[in-house]
């Protein structure tokens, strides 16, 4: 073989289900990196451009999962998958299941998948498509389930974004995937109210972005304490700003978004869980209680 060429026959065969945007780009990432690549997709006219690649093109979802062991599926939806895969004989398959679903539901497929002689592992993709295949752009994937099926493949599912172990219980990937996710949007939302607030002032949102950033990446370091907090039980020790304390500051908050002319609703869910925890006498612990209402 001349210098700097793959061989194909050393790389492990990856069949893949679902060429949308994201299934595109991981198509991309193991074409390149000398994976023989079959890829099925519902419009096939997506696999026109993986095909001047070198990927082969199925003309069914069976006929894709008959042509290797390993079967990674990125298809819209849980219901997607069981459409897709009705016809197929997934006995001896590896099955890795990318699609976005809730932990039941990534459960309940593992089961199915068990029940039809695959192994099973459930991922949840932490990157947009542009930051697959390029490491530095830090996309990584959790993978829950089978231990045995990850522990095979995981050279493999790690061409396309670094892979994060999170347990044999299959629907632990989902689970993680949808916490973080959950998070971020809750920062959204403190952004976006934010940006609201200045909105009629001689304020450029450019000017407020880099203090903005910066005091969010400042208050992510309550992230680890709100966890140990959580885990030793213990709400009061070390806490600088009480519960009480807190609520009774809130009022600033809403008469200051009423004199911008901006509404509260992204405020005020929070801020009621918080009052509630006060009148359950609660008010010399940190904000973690609000955790244990959530709960309920």
């Amino acid at each position: 073989m001349a210098e700097n060429t793959v061989d194909p026959a050393a790389k492990t065969p990856v069949t893949l289900l679902g060429l949308g945007a994201m299934g595109a780009a991981l198509a991309r990432t193991w074409l390149a990196a000398g994976h023989p690549l079959t890829v099925w997709n519902r419009t096939p006219a997506r696999a026109e451009p993986l095909a001047a690649l070198g990927a082969t093109v199925a003309a069914t979802a069976a006929e894709a999962v008959a042509a290797g062991r390993l079967v990674v599926v990125c298809l819209l939806d849980d219901a997607s998958v069981a459409e897709a895969l009705d016809g197929a004989d997934l006995a001896g398959r590896d099955v890795v299941n990318l699609v976005p679903s809730t932990p039941a539901q990534a459960r309940a497929r593992a089961a199915w998948a068990r029940g039809r002689g695959a192994r099973y592992l459930d991922g949840g993709i932490m990157a947009v498509p542009p930051m697959i295949g390029v490491p530095a752009a830090g996309p990584y994937v959790f993978y829950s389930g089978s231990s045995e099926l990850f522990a095979e493949h995981r050279e493999t599912l790690a061409v396309p974004a670094a892979t994060t172990w999170v347990g044999e219980d299959p629907g632990f990937a989902a689970l993680y995937d949808v916490a973080l996710l959950s998070a971020m949007y809750g920062m959204f939302a403190g952004v976006a109210h934010a940006f609201a607030l200045i909105g009629k002032e001689e304020v450029a949102p450019t000017e407020l972005a880099p203090l903005l950033s910066s005091w969010l990446t400042a208050m992510s370091g309550s992230v680890a304490k709100t966890a140990e907090q959580l885990e030793s039980g213990d709400y009061t020790s070390g806490v600088v700003s009480n519960l009480a304390m807190q609520v009774a500051g809130t009022p600033t908050f809403l008469r200051t978004a009423e004199e911008q002319g901006v509404s509260a609703e992204l405020l005020e869910p929070y801020f009621r869980l918080m009052r509630r925890r006060l009148a359950e006498g609660s008010g010399a612990e940190d904000l973690v209680g609000v955790v244990d209402l959530l709960r309920r």
